[in-house]
């Protein structure tokens, strides 16, 4: 999460059951986000082992897919509305109803009605695809030439006030920086051909496909890529100013942050990275752009949180956040701070940040070079560091970071290392041997399920799975129950009268009779 946190706590091998506050302690955004994520994790836990890996309630299962030739336009997928989870995360394919607008006095009453979108999304509208019809690549495979499967891509990711001005509180002012993020549930529905599944069959049953694509799936899931992180101290620590311990390893002066992200993925020759010392938090609302010129909303809230000439910046949107592409990072070549403008190294890339709607943005990170090795400053490729598996590698104050041989990268995998002066080190699990220890990214987690199988214009088939409800209403007696009901009762009855004693008459009422027989 691209958010302005202290550090992650949750770790779900330590099997924590909640948050315990202490009164009078401090209170701190890690322990809060902990609380959350213990919760999403029981809940999302408990929904996959009851419905499975994937499926929809049976009278309200989201995302039936309809295939749409375009004998006149381009092929589309209708995806219907309806609920349905991945790995016990909740998806909603429902389109929000669009909202009545107050008709002008002057409208005539015979005016014609506003155009009504469908209830239902589209290929090419879905809320987090953004797919874009001028790009090959995004267009659907033609079920004509070979049968495709359509799936659901699920993730996670953060949401700033940079890309929701809404979740900023107007009333704290512009000067105060924004409050909470937010975590965003993104769905995608995607083409796959039948080749990239390594289905060989012409015509393939529902079955065998379903079984190739949870074999896909597994293999996208699972990362290949391994980091370990250490504070080694430099062999000019000597000639720091004493602004911290001598004998630290870790150098900065203050408590970080780092986060260490696969900018662009595949394998380590072609793998490039980024880092942050504030988790890539750091963004800045961009209000117009022209040429290499952007002016921004604010040019940050102090010299910690700003830009300066050097800083690589990430021009984004909405859109590409979501679509986990590599843009090309850029350089600030000179900043207008009157006119909260800065002039970057080249002009972003076209189609990127050019639609006010999609709220584009700068992200700044904080390497400005490649690591030195032997008194040389290696070379940044379009603005990333590249990947040198086997051997550490610095970033600054003392931080190191180590990536495993024969990893495979995936872009938007990272890694978070929290550096504390407190202890001169970074936060990073070791062994016995004190020696640091290789791990899997923090983030991102993809999830898949499989929805439809394209063979051509007719219904697709679908490989969607549904679940009933537990609760059922109680079933209203009948004949024969309430026959076996009254049998019941009579058994017990006589059962009753035959344990019953020979002379049920009390002792007060043989006296009175035997009184009586005297009289006579």
């Amino acid at each position: 999460m691209h958010a302005d946190l202290s550090r992650s706590t949750f770790r779900p091998e330590r099997h924590y059951s909640a948050v315990i506050a202490q009164q009078g302690r401090v209170q701190l955004d890690a322990d809060a986000n902990e609380q959350t994520a213990i919760e999403l994790h029981r809940a999302r836990t408990l929904a996959a082992d009851l419905i499975g890996r994937h499926g929809g309630p049976r009278d309200a299962a989201g995302f039936r897919i309809q295939y749409v030739g375009g004998k006149h336009d381009i092929d589309t997928l209708n995806i219907h509305g309806g609920r349905y989870y991945v790995d016990g995360i909740l998806c909603d394919a429902d389109r929000p109803a669009p909202g009545v607008p107050v008709p002008d006095e002057d409208a005539a009453d015979d005016d014609a009605e506003a155009v009504v979108p469908p209830a239902f999304w589209t290929y090419w509208d879905q809320p987090d695809g953004f797919r874009d019809p001028e790009k090959p690549g995004d267009r659907l495979p033609s079920p004509a030439q070979a049968p495709f499967v359509v799936y659901l891509s699920v993730w996670e990711r953060a949401v700033t006030a940079a890309e929701d001005p809404a979740l900023r509180e107007v009333a704290l002012g512009s000067a105060m920086p924004d409050t909470a993020a937010r975590s965003k549930v993104v769905w995608q529905v995607l083409p796959l051909t039948l080749a990239a599944l390594g289905v060989e069959e012409a015509d393939p049953t529902k079955e065998q496909v379903s079984a190739k694509f949870l074999q896909w799936a597994r293999d996208q899931s699972a990362p290949s890529a391994n980091l370990a992180a250490r504070a080694q101290r430099p062999d000019h620590a000597d000639e720091d100013p004493c602004l911290v311990k001598p004998d630290a390893r870790y150098r900065g002066p203050e408590n970080q942050l780092y986060r260490v992200e696969v900018h662009a993925g595949g394998p380590a020759a072609d793998a490039t990275f980024k880092w942050s010392r504030e988790n890539g938090s750091v963004v800045f609302p961009v209000d117009e752009l022209d040429g290499t010129w952007v002016r921004l909303a604010s040019l940050g809230q102090d010299d910690k949180l700003d830009l300066d000439v050097g800083d690589q910046v990430e021009f984004t949107d909405t859109a590409y956040a979501s679509r986990l592409e590599a843009l090309p990072l850029l350089r600030v070549e000179e900043l207008d701070l009157p006119g909260r403008r800065v002039r970057l190294s080249a002009e972003p890339e076209p189609g990127v940040g050019r639609l006010p709607h999609l709220h584009p943005f700068l992200r700044r990170w904080d390497h400005q070079a490649g690591p030195k090795r032997k008194g040389r400053t290696s070379g940044l490729r379009d603005g990333a560091i590249r990947v040198e598996e086997g051997e550490w590698l610095p970033l600054e104050d003392g931080v190191e970071v180590y990536f495993a041989k024969g990893g495979s990268y995936r872009t938007g995998d990272h890694w978070i290392i929290p550096a504390r002066t407190a202890t001169g080190s970074v936060e990073w699990p070791v062994n016995d041997a004190r020696k640091p220890l290789l791990r899997a990214p923090a983030g991102i987690a993809r999830h898949f399920a499989p929805l439809a199988l394209v063979k051509g214009e007719d219904a697709p088939v679908d490989l969607r799975l549904a679940f009933t409800t537990l609760a059922h209403s109680i079933p209203a007696a009948d004949e024969a129950a309430l026959a076996a009901e009254a049998l019941a009762a009579e058994e017990e009855s006589t059962a009753e009268a035959v344990d019953a004693p020979s002379n049920p008459r009390s002792q007060t009422t043989a006296e009175a009779e035997a009184a009586a027989e005297g009289d006579k």
